[in-house]
């Protein structure tokens, strides 16, 4: 029963952190005696939570089964992450490494000062672990193996990490007279969901002013390369940037050869090659050598006779064909979107009240938001009980009254239970405007189990949208298994959005299958799932990952103005067609 397993090194876990923040034993055992019997259970940890029997299982407390409540339901425990907040980013990092708990990381930090697994490697290369306490020399060899191994794992961020330091420095840097132009590169531009490294390419006459900038912007916190043509600076967030600094003749080659996937290059490499050209960061070249194209991208393209293809699609998914044949689709813009249709307030798990909420969407420009609180079974989310979406019905009421001709809509995201019925009866959902059903819980169905689950749920005429349909987060969950291509052809007949959740660790749709929904004729919903004012920015990242799948605003359902949204809502529930109120604000 891989949850059980799964819980019971969750509770090692915690326990290996109060450990290392010297909490009393009594704690510290606790911990290890209940994930001792959980892994000793013959029943599913599941099954027992759902019957509410989780402080049945010997040494589970009320207090412990809340926490393991919470972690089944959402995949997360905030006190385990509040706890990693809490015990020194060091510890946590060397115990990462196999054969370190907490007793050997803090002889290590006590005797060596070392912190950092390059440091755990530089001391063990060193023979300074074998002296030590519990280890030895075998010890001090498997750690240096160990170490060496995880050293070279490579690091990637979420893209709504990268982005914001990117364009930090791109705006520092573009006043800059020695800044004719200036980009992010290479997967950054490309808008993937996670990114290797931050990469700026500059355009300058005059490389050694503009590395002198850069070296000495605010946010540096070291500066790891000097050199006039690639310096590469430490921000104070401890992020590696790297700047890459070209002649103007060369930006739009260098553009180009920079943001390009491999493959994509490679195929652009071989179109050129065809014709006795040679293509490189440097320009397109003749057989004579003479440069034929290299200050703009579109120069790159129309020489190679493609239309210019826009970064997103530039992974060799078939855009190069697209673009020779003049039909890359027209993406959608993210000044095309009109709304938010998952929005959470702090009825539920959100930090600021619906009026807030609304005057922060009229701000962006939008012509409509959902509130989408969490409902009643997600506790730990606090979801909204039948009386409180009554309350909150009225309040909403009264909300539209206020901002009109700005619309809110009366949503909420809904949990699909196990066996894929709905979390409110049916007369608390009829009284929402738009319903989002999406998976909180019971991650490990089997892949049949839980593809009926979804199809139950889609299947259902409440349904609006499908909520984050892998359940995946980036990087620490994995997708649960589900078999999507029968459940993006049941959305397109049942006319139910398919969401691509624009939180960071989210993007749930995914590029590649929000393509194939596209395909098969579904609709997308590129949401924020907003949980405060700021992570509205949130759509920016859905609307990105709509990009990479190939949508235009065809295909996005809130890029409709507010009134085709509402024949949408009225197509999949006639009944709601008497709560539109008569203002402008609503025909």
């Amino acid at each position: 029963m891989r949850r059980n397993e799964e819980v019971a090194l969750l509770l090692d876990n915690i326990a290996e952190l109060l450990m290392l923040k010297n909490e009393n034993a009594y704690r510290i055992r606790a911990y290890t005696t209940a994930a001792q019997n959980i892994r000793a259970l013959s029943e599913d940890i599941e099954e027992i939570a759902r019957q509410g029997r989780l402080d049945d299982i010997p040494g589970v407390g009320k207090a412990l089964a809340a926490k393991i409540q919470e972690y089944l339901e959402t995949g997360r425990l905030r006190y385990y992450e509040q706890l990693k907040q809490e015990v020194p980013v060091a510890a946590v990092e060397l115990l990462e490494v196999p054969g370190i708990g907490p007793a050997r990381a803090h002889t290590l930090y006590a005797s060596l000062g070392v912190t950092t697994i390059p440091q755990l490697l530089e001391a063990a290369q060193q023979h300074k672990l074998r002296d030590l306490p519990g280890f030895g020399p075998k010890v001090e060899e498997r750690l240096a193996r160990e170490a060496a191994r995880l050293a070279q794992r490579t690091r990637r961020l979420l893209l709504g990490v990268a982005l914001p330091i990117a364009e930090e420095v791109i705006a520092l840097l573009r006043s800059h007279p020695g800044v004719e132009a200036i980009e992010p590169a290479g997967s950054l531009r490309r808008m993937k969901e996670t990114i290797g490294d931050i990469d700026i390419l500059v355009a300058s006459r005059r490389p050694e002013a503009v590395t002198e900038a850069f070296t000495h912007l605010p946010l540096v916190r070291e500066v790891l390369a000097t050199g006039t043509t690639r310096p590469s600076i430490l921000t104070r967030d401890g992020l590696q940037v790297d700047l890459r600094i070209v002649g103007p003749d060369e930006w739009g080659s260098a553009l180009q050869y920079f943001t390009g996937s491999k493959e994509h290059n490679i195929a652009l490499r071989g179109l050129a090659q065809e014709q006795g050209w040679k293509l490189s960061e440097y320009g397109l070249f003749g057989r004579d050598g003479r440069r034929l194209a290299g200050r703009t991208e579109e120069e790159i393209y129309h020489a190679l006779g493609l239309d210019w293809i826009p970064p997103e699609l530039r992974e060799n998914r078939g855009e190069i064909e697209a673009a020779r044949e003049h039909r890359l689709p027209r993406l959608v813009e993210f000044t095309e979107i009109h709304g938010d249709l998952h929005v959470h307030t702090d009825w539920s798990d959100g930090h600021d009240p619906p009026e807030r909420l609304v005057e922060a969407a009229i701000s962006r420009g939008y012509q409509y938001i959902a509130f989408a609180d969490h409902s009643q079974s997600l506790g730990v989310a606090r979801g909204l009980s039948p009386e409180q979406v009554r309350r909150q019905h009225q309040l909403i009421e009264e909300l539209n009254q206020r901002y009109a001709p700005f619309l809110i809509l009366h949503g909420a995201e809904v949990n699909i239970l196990p066996d894929g019925t709905l979390d409110y009866p049916e007369e608390v959902l009829e009284l929402f405007d738009i319903v989002t059903a999406s998976v909180h819980s019971a991650f490990d169905l089997p892949r049949e189990r839980m593809t009926a689950r979804v199809l139950r749920a889609i299947q259902h005429p409440a349904v609006d949208i499908l909520g984050h349909p892998t359940g995946r987060l980036l990087p620490s969950r994995a997708p649960y298994e589900i078999d999507l291509e029968p459940v993006l052809k049941a959305a397109a007949e049942h006319g139910v959005a398919v969401e691509i959740n624009g939180q960071p660790d989210r993007l749930d749709l995914d590029d590649i299958w929000s393509r194939r929904a596209i395909d098969l004729g579904a609709i997308l919903a590129t949401n924020s799932d907003a949980h405060s004012i700021r992570q509205l920015e949130n759509m920016r990242y859905a609307v990105a990952t709509a990009r990479r799948g190939w949508a235009e605003a065809q295909h996005v359902i809130n890029s409709r103005e507010l009134a085709d949204v509402l024949t949408w809502l009225e197509r999949r529930a006639p009944a709601r067609r008497h709560r539109w109120r008569t203002s402008g604000a609503r025909r």
